[in-house]
C-alpha cells in the first residue's frame, strides 16, 4: 500500500489531529500554521518545488535542520522562536509516525532534533511611576484617548495578556460588590480578576460612553471591530513615546503590552502577595513561571540578604579540615 503524500498528511494533521482530536486552541493552530508556512517557503527556495509537489523523502532531518538554521541566521529569529517552530515539526512527525508506519524511521530521526538552550535575559518591567506616566499619556479630550486610557489602566492593574485584552467583551466587566473582569486565558481556562477601586470609575465612564451590546468588544477599533495584536502593540508604543517627555526613565526602552503584565505582577509581589496567588491572578499554569518575578526585583533580593546576614557580623569563611580537601577545593 502506497503511503500518503506529504500534502495529504499535513492537511490531516491540522483537520483531524489538531482540530478534530485535540481541539487545539486557535492560538496553537495559528502558531503551527505559521511554522509550516515558513517551511514551505524555505522548501520552495531551496528545492524549487511547489508546496503541493513536496514529498516526505525530501523532508529529512538534514533538510529540517537547515530550515531551523535559516530561521536563526537569515530571518533573525530568536532561539525561543526557533524552538517553537521545532515543536510544531515534532508534533507533525509524531502524528505521521502513528498513522504511517512506513515513515517511522524518518520520524524518529526528525524527533531526535533537539531544542536549543538559550540564555534567559533579565525580566524588564515598568515601575509605578512609569506606569502612571503611560496611563496619563492618552489625550482624554478625544474618544480614542479615553479608550486607550481605560485599556492601559486595566492592563497595568490586571496583567492580562495581549490576546486576553483584545478578546474582552462588554459583558466581561462586572461592577458592584466584588467588581471584576472575566477572561479566557491560555488552555481555554476562564478566570476572574478583581478590579481596583480607582479602575472601576474609569471603566464605568468608558462603558457609559461606549453603549455597546454585551457581545461587543470592550475596546473596539475605530471601525468597531476588535483590535488586532499589532494595533495594540502600536497603541502602547505610541503612548510610551508621549510618556517619555514626563518620565525620562522610559527613554531608550521598548514598552510592550507584556511589560504592563510584568508591572502588574511586580506590584502584587511588592505588596507581599504570595506567588501562588499571583500565579492564579496571571493565569500561569505553574508557580514556577511566576518565580521569574522573584529573580527580577533587586529590592526583594536585598531584603532577603538583610535577613540572611546579621548586621555588623562578618560571615564566616569555610576552612577545609584536611590538606587533601584543601587541594581539591583549590582546583
Amino acid at each position: 500500500m502506497t503511503p500518503s503524500s506529504f500534502p495529504s498528511l499535513l492537511q490531516r494533521f491540522f483537520t483531524d489531529r489538531l482540530i478534530g482530536q485535540l481541539s487545539a486552541s486557535p492560538h496553537t493552530v495559528a502558531s503551527y500554521r505559521d511554522a509550516f508556512r515558513l517551511l514551505l517557503q524555505f522548501a520552495a527556495q531551496r528545492l524549487h518545488r511547489d508546496p503541493s509537489e513536496l514529498d516526505m523523502g525530501q523532508l529529512d532531518e538534514s533538510f529540517l535542520t537547515s530550515f531551523l538554521e535559516h530561521l536563526e541566521q537569515e530571518r533573525g529569529s530568536s532561539v525561543r522562536t526557533r524552538n517553537t517552530r521545532l515543536a510544531a515539526l515534532h508534533a507533525f512527525f509524531r502524528y505521521v509516525a502513528i498513522i504511517e508506519p512506513a515513515y517511522a524511521l524518518k520520524c524518529q530521526r526528525v524527533l531526535a532534533i533537539p531544542s536549543k538552550r538559550y540564555v534567559r535575559t533579565p525580566l524588564e518591567f515598568l515601575t509605578r511611576t512609569e506606569v502612571d506616566a503611560l496611563v496619563a499619556a492618552p489625550d482624554s479630550r478625544v474618544w480614542i484617548g479615553r479608550r486607550d486610557r481605560a485599556l492601559l489602566l486595566l492592563a497595568a492593574q490586571t496583567g492580562l495578556r495581549n490576546g486576553e485584552l483584545r478578546a474582552l467583551r462588554v459583558a466581561d466587566v462586572a461592577f458592584g460588590t466584588g467588581a471584576h473582569v472575566r477572561c479566557r486565558g491560555k488552555g481555554r481556562k476562564m478566570r476572574c480578576t478583581p478590579l481596583r477601586a480607582d479602575v472601576v470609575p474609569v471603566l464605568r465612564a468608558w462603558l457609559a460612553e461606549l453603549r455597546g451590546d454585551p457581545t461587543d468588544p470592550l475596546f473596539p477599533s475605530s471601525r468597531g471591530g476588535p483590535l488586532s495584536a499589532d494595533a495594540l502593540q502600536r497603541l502602547v508604543a505610541k503612548h510610551a513615546a508621549t510618556a517619555r517627555r514626563r518620565c525620562p526613565s522610559l527613554i531608550g526602552r521598548i514598552v510592550t503590552p507584556h511589560k504592563l503584565r510584568h508591572a502588574a505582577a511586580m506590584e502584587l509581589l511588592r505588596q507581599g502577595i504570595d506567588h501562588t496567588v499571583i500565579a492564579l491572578w496571571l493565569g500561569h499554569e505553574s508557580t514556577e513561571t511566576t518565580e521569574i518575578y522573584l529573580h527580577a526585583d533587586m529590592k526583594l533580593k536585598e531584603q532577603a540578604l538583610a535577613h540572611a546576614t546579621p548586621s555588623g557580623i562578618a560571615p564566616g569563611r569555610y576552612k577545609p579540615p584536611d590538606k587533601l580537601l584543601a587541594f581539591l577545593e583549590s582546583l
